[in-house]
C-alpha cells in the first residue's frame, strides 16, 4: 500500500500557473502507473493526467494538453502537475492516483487505480 498527500493548490488569476505535488509514503513510487483527476462541484471525476511507471510516455485530456505536464521524480517518491495557462473551467479538487503497475492498465479509466489522496483545490478566478 502507499500513501497519498497532494499539496500546492489554491487561488489563482486566470492565465497563472500553479505546481501541485502529490508524495507518496510506504512504498516507493517506482513501479506504480500514476495519474492526476479532477472533481468540480456537481461533476464526475475525470481524468487529466497520467505517466507510467516506465516513464516512457505521458498521457493528457485534451482539456488540458498543451497547458498542463505531468512529472514524477521516483528517488523523491514525488508526482507533479504544473499547470499552466489556468482558465475558469480548471476549477476543481484535484486528486493524485496510484496503481502498481499491471498489464494493459487504462491510464485514463478512474477505476484502474486503487490508491487515491484526499484532494487539493484549485481556484482560478478574477
Amino acid at each position: 500500500q502507499v500513501q497519498l498527500v497532494e499539496s500546492g493548490g489554491g487561488s489563482v488569476q486566470p492565465g497563472g500557473s500553479v505546481r501541485l505535488s502529490c508524495v507518496a509514503s510506504g512504498r516507493t513510487l517506482g513501479a506504480y502507473n500514476v495519474a492526476w483527476f479532477r472533481q468540480a462541484p456537481g461533476t464526475e471525476r475525470e481524468f487529466v493526467a497520467a505517466i507510467p511507471w516506465t516513464e516512457s510516455t505521458t498521457h493528457y485530456s485534451d482539456s488540458v494538453k498543451g497547458r498542463f505536464t505531468i512529472s514524477r521524480d521516483n528517488a523523491k517518491s514525488t508526482i507533479h502537475l504544473q499547470m499552466n495557462s489556468l482558465k475558469p473551467e480548471d476549477t476543481a479538487v484535484y486528486f493524485c492516483a496510484a496503481r502498481l503497475a499491471t498489464p494493459y492498465m487504462n491510464l485514463r479509466e478512474k477505476g484502474a487505480y486503487n490508491q487515491w489522496g484526499q484532494g487539493t483545490q484549485v481556484t482560478v478566478s478574477s
